[in-house]
């Protein structure tokens, strides 16, 4: 859909909410209430629980949900063409954070669609490029170790390590503060607002979340435009595509999107990959054996924890798999089921450091893939490294039952270790 990003307006079409509020063209047979993101069984076993959608749900099918209906595509296949296919599956309005339809804006570039969102992208491909990560890995190296040491002083001293505060979090969370300019001070309050934000069924709780993240953002724009440093938010307040400065609208729409989307999503991968580790002692010795196929390692790793979804809108009738879908339908990519579909990746439950190459959806594909891609896989890559080099026997603490928080992100609560 062609839309102006430094004009926005909320989307036109109806967002629906309930067994009552059901399209007409829904097939009967293919409603369901699966409880994706917030049911006890997701919870109990989230991964676990999308792999079974294969077994127990038809590849398309419609869910009813109290954070919205939508269509559910767990194939891998489909969701290999439809993040191909923009001009099908358009990304307007697909964001499921909540907005003042009074002071509306477009999260950009992920609400914009080809041709224009290549304008945004350019601006931090730079700094986002698989060229431009590798410039960060021995800061990023300094802060794993920095961590670490951190850690073994704190047990030394008769304390403990809760992996999901003491590493899994400081990491990638400082790390994007770093590169974004935003002070490290404010990292725990930042944090919190992603987790209401990312993290509840609650749209109210949601709508202060976004309120609080606007107002700070709106003031940290105002003084990177007086004072520009070489982080990505006065990058981003300074840029001018094509000579044309950004509106305030963009500026902020940008920032947001890449505010919001950098908080958690390494994060939750650090804390799946911890809690697994954790129980699997000769897969970490078989990661230790293979420094050579660290590549591959990481490659499996965010196959089998990936963490997110990815949201479109019918931007015209169109027909999959014998199910008419119409303009307006909104559609969700359960990614980590796509990861799980057996017919690409047999035996999806299992790690294996040697399945033939294929493409992950770890952070999704085509126009609109993740920007921080490059640096969430050199992330993972540095902590695997470090952390097993000097930690390399561990275990989860006695008696923990590993619990998830409900939301869009896909991670553990808490994962304390012993060692």
């Amino acid at each position: 859909m062609p839309i102006d990003a430094a004009n926005p307006v909320p989307p036109s079409f109806p967002r629906h909410v309930g067994m009552d509020q059901v399209p007409d063209h829904v097939p009967a047979d293919l409603v369901r209430q699966v409880g994706l993101t917030f049911g006890p069984e997701f919870l109990a076993a989230p991964h676990d629980f999308m792999a079974a959608l294969h077994d127990k749900q038809p590849p398309i099918y419609y869910d009813v949900s109290p954070m919205g209906n939508m269509w559910h595509f767990t194939r891998h296949e489909d969701a290999l063409f439809g993040l191909r296919h923009p001009e099908i599956f358009s990304n307007e309005g697909a964001t499921p954070f909540p907005r003042d339809p009074n002071d509306y804006f477009y999260f950009i570039p992920i609400e914009i669609d080809p041709p224009h969102h290549r304008k945004y992208r350019n601006i931090v491909d730079p700094v986002f490029s698989p060229q431009g990560v590798l410039k960060l890995e021995k800061q990023i190296r300094q802060r794993a170790n920095d961590l670490i040491d951190e850690i073994e002083a704190k047990v030394a001293a008769g304390g403990t390590c809760e992996f999901t505060e003491d590493f899994g979090r400081p990491l990638p969370v400082s790390v994007f503060l770093d590169i974004m300019g935003l002070p490290q001070d404010m990292r725990d309050t930042f944090v919190s607002w992603a987790m209401d934000l990312l993290h509840s069924n609650d749209r109210a709780i949601m709508g202060r979340a976004m309120q609080s993240i606007t107002a700070y953002l709106k003031e940290a724009i105002a003084e990177k435009k007086a004072h520009p440093d070489q982080g990505v938010v006065s990058l981003i307040a300074h840029a001018e595509p094509g000579g044309v400065p950004l509106s305030e609208k963009e500026i902020f729409g940008f920032v947001c999107f890449l505010f919001i989307g950098g908080l958690d999503t390494v994060f939750a991968t650090l804390n799946n990959v911890w809690a697994w580790l954790a129980q699997n002692p000769e897969k970490r010795q078989e990661i230790i054996d293979r420094p050579q196929d660290i590549d591959k390692v990481v490659e499996e790793l965010l196959r089998r924890w990936s963490v997110t979804f990815s949201g479109r809108v019918l931007d015209q009738d169109y027909e999959m798999r014998g199910v008419q879908l119409k303009k307006g339908d909104r559609v969700t990519f359960i990614l980590p089921a796509c990861n799980f579909d057996p017919d690409v990746f047999p035996d999806p439950l299992t790690v294996d450091f040697d399945r033939p190459r294929k493409t992950t959806l770890a952070f999704t594909v085509g126009v609109h893939s993740c920007m921080g891609g490059h640096l969430a896989r050199l992330e993972v890559k540095i902590a695997l490294q470090e952390w097993l080099r000097r930690i390399p026997d561990f275990a989860l603490k006695p008696g923990t039952r590993i619990e998830y928080r409900p939301g869009g992100v896909i991670g553990p609560e808490e994962v304390p270790l012993v060692w």
